[in-house]
């Protein structure tokens, strides 16, 4: 049993790292999580934060440093499209058997399709449309705010304080949403541009749950937000659907509050999440193992749990 190989599925994003330790017939054996672990901040920040969660699904299987060499392991971190992003990790120096990585987005599609083809489109921070068809990967989007992300929560903060600014020149009425969002910054425009100099989109995307709100109040303002964003969304979704992408489904943040807006044959054609990131970095290790003879490995065993 001690020579058994086991599989570690990583999920590194910018708020965190979170990892899943499985045996070989899919019995989950340990959790870790770690801070974030994305790309953008540095290889080595990002793999410690990999290392250090793996210790933490280590220690609560029971196991140590020592098993480190048994786990064959699917990282899979944002940030991993930037230039010379892959052939910097191909010079670690991994403590892993053996260590395959690819993006958080192709992990959270694999894992919303138990492996199989299909397609997602994220709705955070940032936006973006991803899938896997017959091998091949389709991305829609995701080109980073301010010029990408279209109906993200960084884009509805964006809209809100240019309308708010209109509102308070008179160049649009002004309401208790206008009000509220101009109040964030102490009623002074020129705070607001302040802020601006030093802004990133997760400081945009705090105003989200503020559009939200007041849309669901019936603020005009707010509500023609988020028919705009959902728009952008539509048409992600349905440029997926146009490549004949079987099986399509929202995830993240906002996902869940933006989907309501969305046009009716859109959210007919939805399917639910079967499985979360990490099932999908499970289900890629387990396929490159076993493409590699490394024997029997089941994708998607054990993959539904949290």
């Amino acid at each position: 049993m001690m020579s058994e190989a086991l599989y570690l599925g990583v999920d590194g994003g910018g708020t965190g790292c979170r990892c899943r330790l499985e045996t070989a017939n899919g019995e989950v054996l340990g959790a870790g999580i770690a801070g974030p672990a994305s790309l953008r901040l540095g290889q080595e920040t990002s793999l410690a934060a990999v290392v250090q969660a793996t210790r933490g699904a280590l220690a609560e299987a029971g196991l140590g440093e020592t098993d480190l060499g048994r786990i064959h392991a699917g990282i899979c971190l944002a940030g991993i499209g930037r230039k010379g992003a892959r052939e910097g990790l191909a010079g670690w120096q991994s403590p892993f058997a053996t260590a395959v990585f690819e993006s958080d987005g192709l992990a959270a599609c694999l894992g919303a399709h138990a492996g199989a083809d299909g397609g997602i489109v994220i709705i955070g921070t940032g936006s973006i449309g991803l899938a896997r068809l017959d091998g091949r990967e389709l991305r829609i989007g995701g080109y980073g705010f301010p010029i990408g992300d279209e109906g993200s929560g960084a884009d509805l903060g964006l809209a809100a304080i240019r309308l708010a600014l209109r509102a308070h020149d008179g160049r649009e009425p002004d309401t208790r949403f206008t009000r509220d969002v101009l109040a964030r910054f102490g009623g002074d425009p020129f705070e607001v541009v302040a802020w601006m100099d030093k802004a990133h989109a997760t400081d945009y995307a705090t105003l989200a749950p503020l559009v939200l709100r007041h849309a669901d109040l019936g603020d005009a303002h707010a509500r023609a937000i988020m028919q705009n964003a959902a728009a952008m969304i539509d048409a992600i979704v349905r440029a997926l659907l146009d490549r004949d992408v079987p099986r399509l489904s929202l995830i993240g943040g906002l996902s869940s509050a933006m989907e309501a807006w969305l046009a009716p044959d859109v959210r007919r054609r939805l399917s639910p999440v079967q499985g979360d990131a990490i099932a999908g970095a499970l289900a890629l290790v387990r396929q490159n193992h076993a493409e590699d003879g490394g024997g029997n490995a089941l994708p998607g065993s054990g993959s539904s749990a949290a």
